[in-house]
């Protein structure tokens, strides 16, 4: 007898396969149905019904996620946030500090002549030196009072 053909002689025929599978395909279907007819408890008519054994409650909810209410918040009211605002208006002059990494930039005094909106935790400024013909962004953070 050949490898290929003792192969095929252990091997269960199609038909056969299929017959297992659909026999653990309704076993399933049993099962689920007894889950589901187990978390019954109550019966239309107010009575409380009869409940399965544990063993098949627990396996329906051992895959169960258990939902509680959550606490009860407070509305945050518009007066109770805190607002900051910017600390150097329009016009004042300003101390720039340049970073220590990246490029250097020349420090000195600056006149603020831009409010930019805040970036993380920081206002941003844009600033003017006399001696230079373009604006630089700053950080509250990178800037003094003259």
């Amino acid at each position: 007898m050949s490898t290929q053909s003792a192969k095929t002689a252990r091997r269960p025929s199609k038909a056969a396969r299929r017959t297992v599978k659909k026999g653990a395909k309704s076993a399933r279907v049993t099962t689920k149905k007894a889950s589901k007819s187990a978390r019954v408890s109550v019966t239309k008519a107010g009575k409380t019904a009869a409940r399965a054994p544990s063993a098949v409650k627990s396996a329906s909810n051992a895959g169960k996620m258990i939902r509680t209410a959550s606490p009860p918040m407070q509305p945050i009211v518009a007066s109770e946030i805190p607002v900051r605002e910017h600390k150097y208006r329009v016009g004042e002059t300003v101390y720039y500090t340049s970073p220590t990494f990246g490029r250097a930039a020349a420090t000195g005094s600056y006149t603020v002549v831009k409010l930019l909106p805040s970036e993380g935790d920081d206002y941003q400024y844009r600033i003017k030196s006399s001696g230079e013909a373009f604006e630089r962004v700053a950080k509250e953070s990178q800037l003094d009072r003259t």
